[in-house]
C-alpha cells in the first residue's frame, strides 16, 4: 500500500498562486448574501422612524413652514447616513468572521506547508488531506495511503467509498463508486491520508456546477431576539394607541389637526423603541469581532448569549491544558530508566537503544502527533546518527489505530527484501495484550508505567516482532511481539492555565478534565493546575459499565474522566445537562462531533481540530488555549451586562420624552417637544446605546459571581423596575423644571428651552449612570471610553449651538435663556439621577457586608 511521503512535493511557488487566484478568482462559489448600499438605504427607508420624519417633514410643507420641513428633511439624510454607517460596520464585521469560519487548506508551496483559507486554494495547488478534512476544491489523488472519502453530500451514497492513487490513463469519472482517484469538493475524509493536486476551484468545481452551497452561516431567531421582537411590539402598540389619543385630543380641544398629527408624530417617536433591535444585531456582531480578537472565533451568533451562563467547562488536556510540544523525557526498559535531554543531544544510554530505535520506527513518516514529532526531534539529533535508525529499510505496511486496540504498527523491509521487522506503539495496556505478557510481567509493567506517569509523563509501550514471509496479515496481533520498553513524554502544562482555572472556581464555573492518557499522568495534571476534586478518577472503561443514572450521581465529584475514547464524551455532556448543568465542550476530530452538537456550547480546536469538528461547533478556539476559552467567557458575560445597561437606559430615558410629549396635551399646556427636538436626542441615544455601552469595560466582578440562569432575559424584574423607575425620577424633575418656568411666567420659546436643555443634560447623566450599576460616577470617569468623550463632547456643543445661535434657536422654537437658567438645569438634570447613584453605594455595601460574614446575597 502506498505510503503518504511528501518530502520530495514542492507544489506551487506563492507568485504562481498568486497569478492563478487573478486569473481564476478565489476557491468560493457566489453568493448573493452580501448587501449593497442600495439594499440598505431600501431597508432604511422601510423603517418606522424614517417613515415619521418624512411624514413629519410633509406636514411641516404643508403647514407652509418650510424652515422646519427642510430641517427635518435634513435629519432624514443624517439618520439614513448613520445607519448606513452603522449597518455597514456590522456587514463587515461579520464578513470577517465568515471569512476566518471558512474551511482551511493544508498545502504545499514553494516546498514548505501552509495552512490557508480554502477560498485560497487554486488549480496545481498540491493539498494534504487527512482523516477528518473537508476537500477543499476537486482534484487528482497523486498519493494514497488507506484513504476512504464520505461523498454522500454529491451521490447521496452514505457509505465512505475507498480511493486510489491517480495513474496515467484513467479517465476523469463522476463521484461515487470505489477506488477512484478523483476527489471533489466539499465532500469528507473519513479515513487514512493522502496528497491531491487540484484541478478545478470554485463555481467550475463539481459541487458549482450544480449550484450547491456547501455551507452558509444560518442565524436563527435567538432567544434574546424573540424577547426583545416581543417588547417592541408591545410597546409599539401601546404608542400607536396613546398617538391616536394625542391626535383625537388635540384636535379636539385646539381644533388644529395637522398640528395634531404633528404632536401624535412626535409622541410616536419618543415612544417607538426601534433602538432595540439594532443594539441587539450591533452588540452580537461586534461582540463575536471582539470575542475572535482574544482566538475564539464565533461560529453561531447565539453561543455569545450562552457563554455567560456556562456552568461547566469540559476541556482536553492535551493542548489545551498543556502547551503540546510534547518532548522525550524517558525511557525504560528491563526495569532501569534514563532521562533524555530536550535539546536533541543523546542521552540515550546502550540499554535503551532499542526502545527508543522501535519507538521512533513506529511513527508515521510526516507525522502530526506531537509524541512522533518529539521522537522525530530525537531521531533528528545526535541519536539518529547511530546504526540503529535504519535509514535505508523499506516502510511497506502500517497497521493504524483503532478504538479496540490503542496500539499502531509499522512493518519495515530490509534492503535485500527478505527480512521484516514490525514496530508497534501505543497504550501501555495495549501493547501488553500485543505481547501477551503473564500475570507477573503484566504486573511489572503496570508498576514501572504508574512510576512514569506519576511525574506527569504520558506513556507509550513499545514492542518489536519479525518475520521472514512475504504475505502480511490483516491484524497486529497476527504478528509474535516482544516488549520492548516505555518512552514517557512530557507536555508542560500551560503557565496561565492554574491561574485560569482559579478564576473558573471564582466565577461558579466547574472545570472537568476529559484525556485519553493514562489516569496518573491526568491526576498529576490536575494536581498542577489545581482542579478541585482532581484525585477522584473515572476511566473509560468504568465509565461503560456504568448506566446513565449512576454516572448523574458520580459526575457531581468527578473532575478528570481518563483513557476515555471521543465516543464517550457525549454520554459526559448528556449526563451533565441531565443534571441542569450549562455545558461547554471541546473536541478537534471527526468522533467529537456528536458531542461538541450536544453541547450548549461546542468549542473545536482550530489549530490541530479537523473541519468537522469545526462545522459541529458554536465557537472555534484559534489557539487551542485553555485561557482564551476563559477568556471568551469573561467577554460572554461583559456582552451580556452591557447589553442590559443598554437597554435599560433606552427604556429609561424614553420616559421622559414620552411623557413630555404626552402631558401637555392631556392637560392642554404649551407643547414642550416637536418632531426636531426628539431627532436631536435621538440622535444621541442611538450612537449612545450601541457604541458607549458597547465599548464599555466589563464589572469588577464579572467573574466574582456565579453564572447567568440560562433562561434569564434581558429585562428582569429588578432591571426593569429600576430602569423605570430611573426614566418616571427624570420625568419628574423635568416636569418640575417645566412647571416652575410656567409658573414664572416665562414665554413658551423660554420655557422649550429650559425644559429640553434639561432632558439632555438628565439624558447625559442616565448615560454615566447605567455604565455600570455598581461603580459611582465619580469611579467611573477615571475609566477611559473615547466613545462616550465623543458623545459628550458634540452634545454639549451642539446644545450650546442651538441655545444661543439665534438662526438655530429660531428652528428650534427657543428663546434665549439666562446663564442662572442654564445652570439650574444642569444641576437638575444631574439631581434626576442622583438617587442612583446612592443606591448604588448601598447594594455595594450590602454585598461587601454579606461576603465579609460569609452569607449570600
Amino acid at each position: 500500500m502506498p505510503v503518504l511521503d511528501i518530502s520530495t512535493v514542492s507544489g506551487l511557488s506563492g507568485r504562481e498562486a498568486e497569478e492563478k487566484i487573478h486569473q481564476d478568482g478565489y476557491n468560493e462559489l457566489p453568493t448573493a448574501d452580501r448587501r449593497g448600499l442600495s439594499r440598505i438605504i431600501f431597508e432604511v427607508i422601510h423603517e418606522p422612524m424614517f417613515l415619521l420624519l418624512v411624514t413629519g417633514g410633509l406636514l411641516y410643507f404643508a403647514l407652509g413652514d418650510v424652515t422646519e420641513g427642510v430641517m427635518l428633511m435634513s435629519f432624514v439624510v443624517l439618520v439614513i447616513g448613520i445607519t448606513i454607517y452603522q449597518e455597514r460596520k456590522t456587514e463587515r464585521a461579520l464578513e470577517a468572521l465568515k471569512n476566518l469560519s471558512s474551511p482551511r487548506a493544508l498545502v504545499i508551496r514553494d516546498g514548505v506547508q501552509q495552512r490557508i483559507p480554502g477560498r485560497e486554494v487554486v488549480t496545481g495547488d498540491s493539498v494534504i488531506l487527512s482523516e477528518g478534512d473537508r476537500v477543499p476544491a476537486d482534484g487528482q489523488l497523486v498519493i494514497a495511503n488507506n484513504i476512504s472519502i464520505d461523498e454522500s453530500l454529491l451521490t447521496g451514497e452514505s457509505v465512505p467509498v475507498r480511493k486510489i492513487a491517480w495513474s496515467e490513463g484513467v479517465q476523469k469519472a463522476r463521484p461515487g463508486g470505489d477506488d477512484l482517484p478523483f476527489v471533489w469538493s466539499g465532500t469528507l475524509v473519513v479515513q487514512g491520508q493522502g496528497l491531491a493536486r487540484v484541478t478545478a476551484t470554485g463555481a467550475r468545481t463539481e459541487m458549482g456546477k450544480i449550484g450547491t452551497v456547501l455551507k452558509k452561516v444560518e442565524r436563527g431567531e435567538t432567544r434574546l431576539k424573540t424577547e426583545i421582537d416581543k417588547i417592541v411590539r408591545t410597546v409599539a402598540l401601546i404608542g400607536l394607541l396613546l398617538c391616536a389619543i394625542i391626535v383625537v385630543v388635540y384636535g379636539l380641544t385646539r381644533f388644529t389637526w395637522i398640528e395634531g398629527l404633528l404632536a401624535g408624530i412626535t409622541l410616536a417617536m419618543a415612544i417607538l423603541p426601534e433602538e432595540f433591535p439594532v443594539v441587539l444585531t450591533i452588540f452580537l456582531a461586534l461582540g463575536a469581532w471582539r470575542i475572535s480578537r482574544r482566538n475564539v472565533l464565533t461560529r453561531q451568533i447565539p453561543a455569545i448569549e450562552t457563554l455567560g451562563s456556562a456552568t461547566v467547562l469540559c476541556v482536553d488536556k492535551t493542548g489545551t491544558l498543556t502547551e503540546n510540544r510534547m518532548s522525550v523525557a524517558r525511557f525504560s526498559a528491563n526495569g532501569v530508566t534514563c532521562d533524555c535531554a530536550a535539546s536533541g543531544t543523546s542521552t540515550v544510554t546502550d540499554a535503551h537503544h532499542e526502545v527508543a530505535e522501535y519507538a521512533i520506527l513506529a511513527c508515521k513518516q510526516d507525522p502530526f502527533d506531537p509524541m512522533e514529532k518529539a521522537l522525530h526531534y530525537l531521531r533528528d539529533g545526535d541519536f539518529g546518527k547511530t546504526e540503529h535508525i535504519h535509514a535505508n529499510w523499506t516502510l511497506v505496511q502500517e497497521y493504524p489505530l483503532s478504538p479496540e486496540l490503542l496500539a499502531m504498527s509499522n512493518v519495515w523491509r530490509s534492503p535485500d527484501g527478505d527480512r521484516y521487522i514490525i514496530a508497534a506503539k501505543g497504550a501501555p495496556e495495549a501493547i501488553a495484550d500485543l505481547c501477551h505478557l503473564h500475570a507477573t510481567a503484566a504486573q511489572e509493567l503496570a508498576d514501572s508505567v504508574n512510576s512514569l506517569a506519576t511525574d506527569g509523563l504520558r506513556v507509550l509501550g513499545v514492542a518489536r516482532a519479525s518475520f521472514s514471509l512475504t504475505s502480511l496479515p490483516r491484524e497486529q496481533h497476527d504478528f509474535t511481539f516482544e516488549f520492548a520498553g516505555l518512552a514517557g513524554f512530557a507536555d508542560p502544562v500551560r503557565p496561565q492555565v492554574a491561574d485560569a482555572v482559579r478564576e473558573c472556581y471564582a466565577a461558579g464555573i466547574r472545570v472537568i478534565m476529559i484525556t485519553g492518557d493514562y489516569p496518573l499522568t491526568a491526576q498529576n495534571i490536575a494536581r498542577q493546575i489545581g482542579l478541585v476534586d482532581g484525585s477522584r478518577i473515572i476511566t473509560g472503561p468504568e465509565l461503560d459499565a456504568m448506566d446513565d443514572g449512576r454516572l448523574q450521581q458520580e459526575i457531581h465529584s468527578v473532575s478528570v474522566f481518563a483513557r476515555v475514547v471521543p465516543e464517550q464524551k457525549l454520554r459526559i455532556v448528556n449526563a451533565l445537562k441531565a443534571t441542569g448543568e450549562v455545558v461547554a465542550m471541546t473536541g478537534d476530530g471527526v468522533n467529537d462531533a456528536p458531542a461538541l452538537k450536544a453541547a450548549d456550547i461546542g468549542i473545536a480546536m482550530g489549530g490541530r481540530g479537523t473541519d468537522v469538528a469545526r462545522e459541529a461547533s458554536s465557537l472555534v478556539l484559534l489557539d487551542d488555549n485553555f485561557t482564551s476559552i476563559v477568556a471568551a467567557v469573561r467577554l460572554g458575560r461583559r456582552i451580556f451586562d452591557n447589553l442590559k445597561k443598554a437597554m435599560a437606559y433606552i427604556f429609561s430615558i424614553h420616559v421622559p420624552i414620552a411623557g413630555m410629549s404626552l402631558i401637555p396635551v392631556l392637560l392642554n399646556m404649551p407643547l414642550v417637544l416637536l418632531p426636531v427636538h426628539v431627532v436631536f436626542l435621538e440622535l444621541v441615544i442611538d450612537p449612545a446605546c450601541s457604541i458607549v455601552f458597547e465599548a464599555e469595560k466589563e464589572e469588577r466582578d464579572v467573574m466574582d459571581r456565579p453564572p447567568r440562569k440560562k433562561d434569564e432575559g434581558i429585562f428582569t424584574r429588578r432591571t426593569l423596575a429600576l430602569s423605570l423607575l430611573q426614566g418616571f425620577v427624570v420625568l419628574a424633575v423635568v416636569l418640575a423644571v417645566y412647571g416652575s418656568a410656567l409658573y414664572r411666567g416665562l414665554d413658551e420659546g423660554e420655557v422649550r428651552a429650559l425644559t429640553f436643555t434639561t432632558i439632555v443634560v438628565a439624558n447625559l447623566c442616565l448615560i454615566l449612570t447605567n455604565r455600570s450599576w455598581t461603580e459611582t460616577i465619580v469611579t467611573l470617569l477615571k475609566i477611559p471610553n473615547r466613545a462616550l468623550s465623543w458623545i459628550f463632547a458634540g452634545t454639549l456643543v451642539c446644545l450650546l449651538l442651538v441655545l444661543f445661535i439665534p438662526v438655530l434657536q429660531n428652528l428650534f422654537r427657543f428663546s434665549a435663556i439666562s446663564a442662572a437658567d442654564f445652570a439650574v438645569c444642569i444641576i437638575a438634570g444631574g439631581a434626576g439621577v442622583f438617587w442612583f447613584e446612592g443606591y448604588k453605594v448601598l447594594v455595594r455595601e450590602k454585598r461587601d457586608f454579606m461576603h465579609g460574614t460569609g452569607e449570600k446575597d
